[in-house]
């Protein structure tokens, strides 16, 4: 029998805080148990569950896996923009005049993820 992946799990110097704000962009929750100060924190929401445990060393370089969010039920430019709100920075926008690419963002930690087009903008 094979394993299951169970949490996608995120280091972080804070676990509640970039806890927060990944249930803000995926429209999840947080455990019922997870408080501020807590040192982990767990995301569950459709398609995903995500773990984040804080740990004494800052993040140090570029991540060597890093999540792809396609929105549901907006562009992905609405998407962008929605995400910025809640606190991420850009790190890359490779959007193409054609309405390809994607936007690469920073959560509030600097951890890069990607937001890409929509199922609908992909159908054309």
């Amino acid at each position: 029998m094979a394993s299951s992946v169970r949490h996608l799990t995120i280091d972080c110097s804070d676990a509640y805080r970039l806890g927060r704000f990944w249930a803000d962009v995926l429209d999840g929750s947080l455990a019922d148990d997870d408080f501020p100060g807590d040192p982990e924190a767990t995301v569950t929401a459709p398609g995903a569950a995500l773990l984040f445990v804080t740990v004494p060393e800052p993040k140090t370089g570029k991540n060597r896996v890093h999540l792809d969010l396609q929105p549901r039920d907006r562009s992905r430019d609405e998407e962008v923009e929605r995400v910025l709100a809640l606190g991420a920075t850009v790190a890359g926008d490779h959007r193409k005049p054609d309405g390809t690419g994607w936007v690469t963002l920073a959560d509030p930690e600097g951890n890069e993820f990607c937001v890409e087009r929509s199922a609908a903008e992909r159908r054309g």
